[in-house]
């Protein structure tokens, strides 16, 4: 039994990341401070300090935790989908709703550009993304796809591509034609 305490601790650190997650792409990442962090989520600067050892690790907590989720909803979806070209589709389809503009995308976006000058928050996304690799890796390996693991470093860049370019404004006409080639398997020979 959690006692109540700790539940409201909890509840405290829950609201400071949303806090977070939302001023990131409002602001951008250095433009997040305490002050404006503890006042979005109703509370006084202390709090923060209380709950996070610094400023930095709330922020990467927020990102990384909004990333993992976007990462193991991925996960699911393949484990329904049947065939490596299904995945292609079912993977587009799963971020048609990114503009590359929205809240998540610019989310990801701060991020990403924030871990090239954080040592931490770089080996924190890049053991997301190895991890969703390596298991997107394995699925195509199950479903005969060749190279598998590349294939899946592959598909994984082209996703996060594709997102970059729509903040741009740039859209691939049909991208899962071209995507869906990378999984094909090659014809068995006779």
């Amino acid at each position: 039994m959690v006692s109540p305490a700790a539940e409201r601790g909890r509840a405290v650190r829950e609201r400071l990341l949303d806090a977070a997650a939302e001023l990131i792409p409002e602001r951008g990442w250095a433009a997040v401070s305490t002050r404006i962090l503890a006042e979005r989520a109703g509370m006084t600067p202390s709090v923060v300090h209380y709950h996070f050892p610094s400023l930095s690790s709330l922020l990467n907590e927020a990102v990384t935790s909004r990333m993992r989720e976007l990462l193991a909803g991925l996960n699911d979806l393949l484990e329904s989908t049947r065939s490596p070209a299904g995945a292609i589709e079912t993977m587009l389809a799963s971020v048609e709703e990114y503009t590359g503009a929205d809240a998540a995308s610019l989310l990801f976006v701060e991020a990403y550009l924030a871990s090239t000058r954080d040592d931490e928050l770089r080996e924190r996304i890049a053991g997301l993304v190895a991890e969703f690799r390596q298991r997107f890796g394995g699925w195509l390996e199950r479903h005969g796809v060749p190279a598998p693991f590349e294939t899946a470093a592959v598909l994984a860049a082209c996703l996060d591509g594709v997102l970059l370019h729509r903040g741009l404004g740039l859209k691939a006409n049909d991208p899962s034609g071209v995507l869906r080639r990378l999984v094909s398997t090659p014809p068995k020979e006779k």
